[in-house]
């Protein structure tokens, strides 16, 4: 960064220092991953200057060939990766792409029926905190005491009762596959649009490793940095007959000029997600997960629903009586990443907070296998047993930098697996 550090040298140290930290601490985020070096120098390209509305062939600026080109290799790829009659991957972000599908086919006060947030869902799922709340009349549906899964009945009688025009499935904390084709059914039932927020599980997905929503859905919102390993940002897949309705619905419905240097790191992480090494990598990610998830029961930690499907693993501290705020700051000091959660049995406690949520993609993207899974386990117990143990910790996060430093992100000629798709 040559420039940067000529022009703004106390930047240039700030993003240096975040270059740093990455290097050294094992990021077990479910919301993040380490992006190919190659989804950066997209980000960074000219491609950044270009101002557009609308869409390719009908802007509302002169110059945009290129960015006509941009746009339609984005669509047209993840059309083919995810077998979409359509795709507008000008959203900015995930809950802009939430939004866009609830205005292109409801209106204001319309109900909608979408996971309660303690059980899994997201704020943009209709959360009293979210302005979608606001927007339209959200009804909830929860996971079953016990299990901790959908219980698909229960969502059928939530449906009835409420009648509503649209139906959401896809969580942000819900380490379980979900039966798609039910809740299609359900939607029929109703009447009512299904729309899938796939956001977490996209790379999944993507290549093959759990089943696909698309199938069974009228709408599949996602984002573009978690498991799917590429740069910031929102996409929407739909059927063709809701194609002029969406498109509409994000622009000029919701937002303006879209960024091409962002839709061309979408249409590069849809190349990358046909290769080879992208689907070792996501198969990693399940395997990892579910051996962390099984470690960590060997450990005496509860999991919340028993164990995982995908990429995310949800622990219950509050059974060891830490709070969720206590093991992200321990784990933290310890050079781990992770975040506090609330859980299911949260839901009737509000502001409680007793769980974390790992995630196992980005380790997955470095290179981690199995056999590190093993080590981490002990490196997370030993952090959260040594919470109030500032010398336990440090022990613990020179460990950590250990391991990291066996499978670097961006540095050295060893640099992982992500770093050399094929």
């Amino acid at each position: 960064m040559e420039y940067l550090a000529r022009d703004d040298p106390e930047l240039a140290r700030i993003i240096c220092a975040e270059e740093n930290r990455i290097e050294s601490t094992l990021d077990l985020i479910a919301a993040e991953n380490h992006p190919p070096p190659s989804v950066l120098e997209v980000l960074g390209s000219v491609l950044t200057t270009k101002t557009i509305e609308g869409y390719p062939h009908r802007r509302f600026h002169a110059g945009c060939i290129q960015a006509d080109a941009v746009e339609t290799l984005a669509v047209e790829r993840a059309q083919a990766l995810f077998g979409a009659e359509h795709a507008n991957v000008q959203p900015h972000s995930g809950t802009a792409a939430n939004f866009a599908v609830y205005f292109s086919v409801l209106d204001p006060g319309d109900r909608v029926l979408a996971m309660s947030l303690p059980h899994g869902g997201h704020l943009s799922h209709g959360h009293a905190a979210s302005i979608s709340s606001r927007c339209f009349a959200f009804a909830h549906y929860p996971v079953d005491e016990k299990t901790e899964r959908i219980d698909y009945d229960t969502v059928r009688e939530l449906a009835e009762r409420h009648r509503p025009k649209m139906i959401v499935a896809g969580a942000s904390a819900y380490p379980r596959l979900i039966d798609y084709e039910r809740m299609a059914q359900i939607a029929r039932e109703m009447n009512a649009y299904l729309m899938v927020d796939m956001a977490h599980i996209a790379g999944l997905v993507a290549a093959g490793v759990i089943q696909s929503p698309v199938p069974f859905s009228d709408f599949v919102t996602f984002t573009c940095y978690k498991t799917m390993m590429g740069g910031r940002g929102g996409v929407v897949l739909s059927r063709k007959p809701l194609a002029d309705r969406l498109d509409r619905a994000v622009f000029p419905g919701s937002q303006g000029t879209s960024p091409v240097n962002v839709m061309a790191a979408k249409a590069l992480a849809f190349r990358l997600a046909g290769t080879k090494t992208f689907f070792r990598i996501q198969h990693q990610t399940v395997a990892n997960a579910q051996r962390l998830a099984a470690g960590l029961s060997d450990a005496g930690y509860r999991i919340v629903t028993g164990g995982t499907d995908n990429h995310q693993v949800i622990v219950d501290v509050g059974e060891k009586g830490i709070t969720g705020a206590e093991a992200e700051a321990a784990l933290e000091t310890a050079g781990i990443a992770a975040n506090r959660n609330a859980i299911p049995s949260d839901a009737a406690r509000p502001g409680s907070v007793s769980g974390v949520r790992l995630g196992t993609g980005a380790a997955a993207s470095r290179g981690m296998g199995e056999k590190e899974m093993a080590r981490i386990v002990a490196l997370i117990h030993s952090a959260l047993e040594g919470r109030n143990d500032p010398a336990r910790l440090g022990r613990v996060a020179s460990q950590v930098r250990g391991l990291c430093d066996e499978f670097p992100v961006y540095r050295g000629s060893e640099a992982c697996l992500m770093a050399a798709f094929d």
